[in-house]
């Protein structure tokens, strides 16, 4: 996977400030983002079009995103986005391609950027997890960072409002409890690192009482 590094911390560091303004946010867990030895998945919930950017900003190192073909179709934004080691996955297609590129990222000992449900959530909550996270660690052995990105009071990201951005602790692929890769497998193994991202949210003081 080609990634221009340069460009993209550049870009990385024109966000940052900007990001600051308009979307307030705060960071916890960074002792749990240190360097990893190997190639990994960061893998968050998926609030707005701004969570890669934020998770861009906040890892020590670049990541390579999996993200939705449409962001592909204007084509200076596609070749930025190329350019800085994002690639293209349809929905509810056979995305061989996409998957194969996947793991080149991990066997190049990089960052693979997911997002655990897929598509954003319009209301805050979280949604079904998708298995292809489980699938990728399965067929590569790397281990999964669960990042869980909070609205103000549990909700959507909103402009001028509080964001929280929570890493936590990396999964270990034995935590995974994938021994044959079977469906209920990759199911179950989604649904662990979901039910963690949750305990991200619920982990922060600001938001208890706040059931899913």
């Amino acid at each position: 996977m080609k990634q221009n590094v340069f460009l993209y911390r550049t870009l990385c560091g024109i966000c940052k400030p900007l990001l600051k303004i308009f979307f307030p946010y705060k960071v916890k867990g960074k002792e749990n983002i240190n360097k990893h030895d190997g190639g990994y998945i960061v893998c968050s919930n998926h609030l707005s079009n701004f969570d890669a950017v934020f998770l861009a900003i906040e890892l020590n190192e670049p990541i390579c995103f999996m993200a939705k073909d449409q962001l592909f179709k204007n084509k200076l934004l596609g070749w930025i986005l190329s350019a800085i080691g994002t690639f293209p996955v349809e929905r509810g297609k056979d995305n061989g391609k996409a998957i194969e590129m996947a793991k080149n990222v991990i066997e190049e000992n990089k960052v693979l950027g997911i997002f655990l449900e897929g598509t954003r959530s319009k209301t805050g909550e979280f949604l079904r997890p998708r298995s292809g996270v489980s699938v990728l660690a399965y067929s590569t052995g790397a281990s999964v960072l669960p990042v869980c990105i909070t609205g103000k009071n549990g909700g959507r990201i909103k402009i001028f409002k509080r964001t929280t951005v929570t890493f936590g602790k990396m999964i270990d692929i034995d935590e995974l409890n994938m021994n044959n890769g079977s469906l209920s497998e990759f199911r179950n193994s989604s649904r662990l690192i979901m039910n963690r991202i949750k305990s991200l949210r619920e982990e922060d003081t600001e938001l208890k009482g706040i059931k899913e």
